[in-house]
């Protein structure tokens, strides 16, 4: 019966680092989203209205760092755009794997450690991500060079 429950929490810890890996490019609007949806539902808008407020935010949020990785043509530009994307990611990993080794390792020391690698982990997938979904061609069309 021990055996069955340290594999089950095995597989529960792999399912929520792949999940961290697969949504940390949505950490970003995810926090918009909340942030406009608690703004809403204070103002009174009640829980609905925070809800469609907060989605509509999160999406908003999504679709211009999308549309400026497609558009935007000066480097610097879009390093920013990515590391806009990228760090609360990264601070999303940190505290996730914090959260982990905190319950694994007495040092605090270590637990620092492997958060950090968490985070760093976490940053380089979701600038790999944010990296792959970005266009690579012109958007004016492609130009034949001859």
């Amino acid at each position: 019966m021990i055996f069955i429950g340290i594999l089950a929490s095995i597989a529960a810890i792999g399912v929520l680092c792949w999940l961290l890996f697969t949504l940390a490019v949505f950490a970003l609007p995810l926090f918009a989203g909340v942030a406009a949806g608690m703004w809403a539902y204070e103002s009174g808008a009640g829980w609905l209205g925070g809800f469609v407020v907060g989605a509509i935010a999160a999406a908003l949020t999504y679709g211009v760092g999308q549309l400026l990785l497609a558009f935007v043509r000066p480097l610097w530009l879009r390093i920013g755009v990515v590391l806009a994307f990228v760090a609360p990611a990264a601070l999303a990993g940190y505290h996730a794997t914090h959260g982990i080794v905190k319950h694994t390792m007495p040092s605090e020391t270590w637990q620092i450690v492997f958060s950090v690698i968490g985070a760093i982990a976490v940053g380089v997938t979701a600038l790999l991500k944010m990296t792959t979904m970005a266009t690579p061609g012109s958007p004016g069309g492609s130009v034949a060079h001859g």
